[in-house]
């Protein structure tokens, strides 16, 4: 690998690192207010989370990167600004309903983030289908967490799930 392309990689894994971390603090605090909730019955143990995320995160970033690397091609420098979006409205979900404890912005967060990530998947499958391809399972996450938060806020009280 070229060192370009090896400092890209290097920027498209830290940018999405940085993402994680930042919902990751939220995270970290006590999760009394969370253990709390009334969840829907389809909500897994919390160790699934911690399973699931380093994939996505990782095919997020290696996504990304391949998108870069074809920057040139027609099409591709809007499926980067919409990679930065979707990446954008992840960071903002966990600060939201984990820090904020407002589950009703936190699912309005996870639908632009389901919007931009699925605009990013066309716009890529029209420059590189494995760009698009790898960001397959990170959709259909959402679409499930988007039950789970919905889910929250039905079975929840307004002044307790926000």
């Amino acid at each position: 690998m070229k060192a370009r392309n090896g400092i890209a990689l290097g920027v498209f894994a830290a940018l999405t690192a940085a993402a994680s971390l930042l919902g990751s603090r939220s995270v970290r605090r006590p999760k009394t207010w969370y253990r709390t909730l009334r969840k829907p019955k389809q909500t897994p143990p919390d160790w699934v989370f911690g399973v699931v995320w380093p994939v996505l995160y990782g095919l997020t970033a290696y996504s990304g990167y391949r998108m870069w690397k074809r920057r040139q091609m027609p099409g591709a420098k809007v499926a980067l600004g919409l990679w930065g979006a979707q990446l954008a409205a992840n960071a903002a979900w966990s600060p939201l309903f984990f820090g904020q404890h407002r589950s009703r912005a936190a699912l309005a967060d996870l639908g632009a983030n389901f919007a931009s990530l699925a605009a990013y998947t066309a716009q890529a499958a029209k420059v590189d289908r494995t760009s698009a391809a790898l960001m397959a399972p990170y959709l259909g996450w959402l679409g499930y967490a988007s039950t789970l938060n919905a889910g929250i806020i039905a079975r929840n009280p307004r002044w307790l799930a926000g």
